[in-house]
């Protein structure tokens, strides 16, 4: 409550409340940490949580162990400690990434985003050894455009300028958070897995914005059945406390000491956040929760591309979901100016959205979020959009 206006926040601090704000159990953790234990250097000592949360993450990854793990405070530093690692482990000196990505905003991320102009800007040289392809852009191109983007790389690329024995990794994300909310086609990623086994390129799966149950499942690559070879995550890991994550099968993390570290990765304090997280998301059922919610929502916004002009495609998985706007649906052109009308109307209404892509409304809100919830932001969205047409 803000001078004593209430808000829905359905944006979750860029998918980072999970479990809403202040969940009274993550309070409580943060709080009984605090009193106990508030700083150990992880890069020199173990603690018995930091074992903990590791052995929790192993039990969920999107692929076999044993695994070893890496804390960080953000996604972009678990984006920096793959991109180091996956050149480390295999010797090769470049790596794949996506058009419309957003890793992160530190030099090694920020080369590997390809978001929006203004992210790079004035800020180069970037690191170099980065080829960024197309992510399919099926609304606009059709289910062909899946197979076709990931084939791009082993038809085209590795055919003229990018020998793939020099690369070291592809990073993706499943489903692109600032680029759209677009989620990558099975198709797609089983093509990608492919062309990475047949040359020894590893798998990167960018799960910082998609992953810890925001689409249903632990991850949303688990969606397409594609296992990833190193797995980053952040945001809703710990609820709002900065905690990031690097996973890898362990054979790959084969780096000796030195070579990467965090100072305050593995804060205590936020090792209990994220503790108590999993145990919310676990014992509230709220994957489940997610994926029932989510689907009511995905319903109720059916027809919207036939019931308002501006709407081009509603799209989504979990609660993570997309409203692209469009200002001719032949043509689908973006409609930016209109999107960030449509923002700004529901804030007047007190519902939280955010945008992403060029012309996209971005739907995320905590993973405890009701039907009941649910169906007051979509009616305000609903009478927004509406009202931005006019």
């Amino acid at each position: 409550m803000v001078d004593g206006n209430e808000f829905f926040d359905f944006s979750s601090g860029i998918a980072v409340t999970s479990t809403g704000h202040c969940h009274p159990d993550v309070v409580s953790a943060i709080q009984k940490q605090a009193g106990e234990l508030i700083h150990m250097s992880g890069t020199d000592f173990y603690y018995e949580s930091l074992v903990t949360l590791a052995e929790r993450l192993s039990k969920i990854a999107p692929m076999p162990g044993p695994h070893r793990v890496y804390y960080g405070n953000s996604g972009a530093e678990a984006v920096e400690c793959a991109l180091k690692l996956a050149r480390y482990h295999t010797k090769r000196p470049n790596v794949i990434a996506f058009f419309g990505a957003f890793h992160g905003r530190t030099m090694g991320a920020l080369s590997l985003t390809a978001s929006k102009p203004q992210q790079q800007r004035r800020f180069a040289p970037l690191v170099p050894g980065v080829t960024h392809v197309a992510y399919p852009d099926v609304y606009r191109k059709g289910e062909q455009d899946a197979l076709a983007c990931a084939r791009f790389i082993e038809d085209k690329l590795f055919k003229t300028i990018l020998p793939p024995e020099e690369v070291a990794a592809i990073f993706v994300e499943p489903v692109q958070g600032e680029g759209g909310y677009v989620q990558g086609p099975t198709v797609f990623m089983q093509e990608l897995r492919r062309i990475c086994d047949r040359h020894g390129i590893l798998l990167v799966a960018d799960e910082v914005q998609s992953g810890i149950g925001r689409t249903g499942k632990w991850w949303a690559i688990e969606h397409t059945g594609v296992q990833p070879d190193i797995v980053c995550m952040a945001k809703g890991i710990a609820s709002g406390m900065p905690l990031s994550v690097t996973l890898t099968k362990a054979d790959i993390m084969d780096w000796i000491p030195g070579s990467h570290a965090s100072t305050f990765g593995g804060n205590p304090v936020c090792i209990a956040a994220a503790l108590s997280t999993l145990d919310v998301i676990e014992r509230e059922g709220l994957l489940r929760n997610t994926e029932q919610v989510g689907s009511h929502m995905l319903r109720r916004m059916a027809d919207w591309p036939k019931k308002h002009k501006l709407v081009g495609e509603v799209r989504g998985v979990g609660l993570m979901i997309g409203v692209e706007l469009v200002t001719d649906k032949q043509t689908k052109e973006r409609a930016s100016a209109e999107r960030d009308r449509v923002v700004e109307l529901a804030f007047e209404r007190g519902v939280l959205f955010l945008g992403c892509g060029a012309s996209t409304i971005r739907i995320a809100p905590p993973l405890i979020t009701t039907k009941e919830q649910a169906d007051v932001a979509v009616e305000v969205l609903d009478e927004c959009i509406e009202l931005a047409a006019k």
